[in-house]
């Protein structure tokens, strides 16, 4: 069945409206690209003045052409577009591709047009890419369509890319060439008007011409659909993005641990990393791993070999293999002798193997093939340090040779040769990647286990639990009808309970008697911390005292309390009052929180807590929902989980009930999805049960979306306040 999205990347027939034979007019130039680059449709240039155009007949407007069109590339001025999409979609064109720019790019006068001319494309059933720019291309000999005015023509292949910037599409075509990456498909989406990076994404998943998907980002328009498809993509090809705007300038002020730690990119980098998406840092890492992907299939395991006639290189290229999360292969005692019994005395056959510097061609082959028959190894990396005596191009050429006969397991070959080696590698048209510096290569290399680790990953389960959801509802009303957007800490505490969050014995008291009487029904020792609704974190004016013994000590600590608080400029009516717990014995504090990013929604948090969470930063972060995987990768991927485990003699925590309170996080601000800030600091583990005990929370809502939400009769995860 056909793809509506066809008529773009395949058309059969195209008309360029606005073509032109002016000297530097985009239309003259993407005419003569299509001539040029031989497309192997029907062109009908489009021009009111000209008959013909380049020496094509040209009509006077889109309804002239006696034939169908599939596509139209439109590079008038903006007052014409509209005009031009209208008869377009009465001639029945089905696709568009807008070059004319100054729309929602421009402003608000931009954006109403670009929504009027929006409207007319759906009126007429027609798909479209842009508005603002520079055009698509598709490689494929049986369409050869570069409907752009780069200057540069594409190296044919089977990647895709999708561009959010259009004049980075002209580095693009030679960086492709250079890292001998052909590209099948090319888009520049422009402002993502109709056709965004979802519809490209889908439409590519089925091309079996498309091997990989590459990315340059500059936003997602819809986080939560984009991850629930890219995360099927990528089970099928690996897509790999870079991702800009990675500081932390547009990071807005929050008041809980997690808002301010949270930023934009860190909810970019959860969501691609959700998605399945390869995230890289510039476009030089893009195509030195799409490189790898090109020529490499994804390896059985993560167990590398190293074949070198340098020791130098070899031990570095080790470094970088272990940094980068693969290991070195550990060879079989049939490869050690066959190497032995092939290479001179002083070379070593363990990995790395080193074949010392007077290695030529033919060592090369022999180690290659005998390293490729081991079972033990997964992937090997070939290093050439260029001497004396031997080409390296020689070098280069059989292991290209052996590349052809051997498919199975990825070969990556470093040469740290001059760049006259490079260029005279890429006439060879190599199947092979090639780099000049093992970090590098070894980089690119870890990417093909981390696809690997991601199919082979299963698809994980977002649980749900009972929980009582209309006491966290009461609870919420309850300080917005005091028109309070901040829960007190009692009130956060109540609400994790009603979410079955395992919360210390706790109870609150108005004053120092109610206290000493709380205290005496829990048992000492006791904390006692302060709860109000004017005071936001209670360690910095000494609102929290510790292992309190008895109640002579819990009313000096009371008396002492008031007193300090009006050191800090507070009074005794600022304090509602006190929350007494029992006293929590553990030395591990981990936290668990929630902030909300204006684009990718709540972003999950989990990390090493207490009094470093700030400065040690041990912390992992997710885009809510979490399924089950997600809040095991959480707490797995964090520093402190050998603290969890158990290191130096302690107890192991119990880590499936730390992931299943992450889990139940999540469905709350699913439930209620106006909570803007979440903290649980400390989650302290239990010495006695191992458990993560919530001792203290803070949750603030967004009033506005609040009160909306709870004006409603229902508040639950498939009712009506999502």
């Amino acid at each position: 069945m056909a793809n509506q999205l066809d008529a773009i990347m395949k058309p059969k027939s195209i008309a360029v409206i606005g073509a032109s034979e002016r000297a530097g007019a985009i239309g003259r130039e993407l005419t003569n690209k299509m001539l040029s680059y031989g497309y192997k449709g029907e062109l009908y240039p489009v021009n009111p003045k000209a008959e013909t155009i380049l020496g094509v007949k040209a009509y006077k407007n889109v309804m002239d052409i006696p034939n169908p069109v599939d596509l139209a590339v439109i590079v008038v001025p903006r007052d014409f577009v509209y005009q031009v999409v209208d008869e377009c979609g009465k001639k029945g064109v089905k696709g568009l591709v807008i070059i004319t720019a100054g729309y929602k790019e421009t402003g608000h006068e931009g954006a109403e047009l670009e929504d009027k001319l929006v409207e007319l494309i759906k009126q007429h059933g027609m798909r479209a890419i842009g508005p603002n720019c520079v055009g698509i291309v598709n490689t494929d000999p049986a369409i050869h369509l570069d409907s752009t005015f780069i200057e540069a023509f594409p190296y044919e292949g089977k990647t895709a890319f999708i561009s959010q910037s259009g004049a980075l599409g002209g580095a693009i075509f030679n960086i492709a060439k250079d890292f001998n990456v052909g590209l099948g498909q090319f888009v520049s989406v422009g402002n993502k008007a109709d056709v965004n990076d979802e519809t490209l994404l889908e439409y590519w998943s089925e091309d079996a011409e498309i091997d990989q998907i590459l990315f340059y980002l500059e936003s997602i328009s819809s986080p939560a659909s984009f991850r629930k498809l890219a995360a099927k993509v990528t089970k099928k090809k690996p897509i790999i993005a870079v991702k800009s705007g990675r500081s932390s300038a547009g990071a807005k002020a929050a008041s809980s641990h997690t808002g301010a730690l949270a930023g934009a990119d860190l909810a970019a980098d959860a969501l691609l990393k959700q998605s399945g998406i390869i995230r890289v840092n510039s476009i030089l890492e893009l195509f030195e791993v799409a490189q790898v992907f090109t020529h490499c299939p994804l390896p059985k395991g993560n167990k590398v070999a190293i074949i070198t006639n340098a020791g130098g290189p070899g031990i570095m290229a080790t470094d970088a293999i272990c940094e980068f999360g693969l290991e070195i292969a550990q060879l079989s005692e049939k490869t050690t002798q066959t190497l032995r019994a092939n290479l001179p005395p002083a070379a070593s056959v363990r990995n790395p193997v080193d074949m010392i510097a007077s290695a030529n061609v033919k060592d090369y082959v022999t180690t290659l093939e005998t390293i490729l028959d081991d079972e033990n190894v997964d992937a090997v990396m070939v290093i050439n340090l260029p001497l004396v005596g031997v080409d390296p191009l020689e070098i280069a050429k059989a292991v290209v040779e052996i590349r052809n006969r051997r498919t199975e397991k990825p070969i990556v070959s470093v040469f740290m040769a001059k760049a006259d080696f490079f260029n005279d590698l890429n006439k060879l048209k190599a199947n092979v990647p090639f780099f000049q510096y093992p970090e590098s290569a070894a980089k690119a290399m870890s990417k093909l286990d981390v696809q690997r680790r991601w199919v082979e990953k299963p698809v994980g389960n977002e649980p749900t639990f009972n929980v009582d959801t209309e006491k966290a509802k009461e609870i919420i009303k309850k300080s917005l009808s005091e028109n309070r957007d901040q829960l007190t800490t009692l009130e956060s505490i109540d609400v994790l309970e009603a979410y079955g969050i395992r919360t210390c014995k706790y109870a609150f008291a108005a004053n120092v008697d109610e206290a000493a009487a709380e205290a005496n029904k829990i048992g000492y020792p006791v904390v006692m911390k302060i709860t109000s609704t004017k005071i936001s974190h209670k360690t910095e004016v000494g609102g929290v005292i510790v292992n309190i013994a008895s109640e002579a000590d819990l009313r000096n600590e009371f008396k002492g309390l008031i007193e300090r608080l009006q050191t800090y400029g507070y009074s005794a009516s600022d304090l509602d009052g006190v929350i007494v717990q029992e006293m929590v014995k553990g030395n591990r504090e981990m936290v668990c929180g929630i902030a909300t990013d204006p684009q990718y929604g709540h972003m999950m948090m989990f990390g090493l807590g207490g009094i470093y969470i700030e400065t040690i930063k041990d912390i992992s972060f997710r885009i809510a929902p979490l399924t089950d995987i997600d809040a095991k990768e959480m707490v797995e991927s964090v520093k402190a989980y050998k603290i969890l485990k158990g290191a130096r003699g302690a107890v192991p925590a119990n880590i499936p009930q730390i992931e299943e309170t992450l889990l139940r996080l999540s469905q709350l601000v699913k439930d209620f999805s106006f909570i803007k800030e979440l903290d649980i600091n400390p989650l302290k583990i239990s010495d006695k049960t191992a458990e993560g005990v919530a001792v203290d929370g803070r949750i603030q809502v967004d009033m506005e979306a609040a009160k909306k939400a709870l004006s409603c009769d229902c508040c639950c995860s498939n009712g009506c306040c999502g």
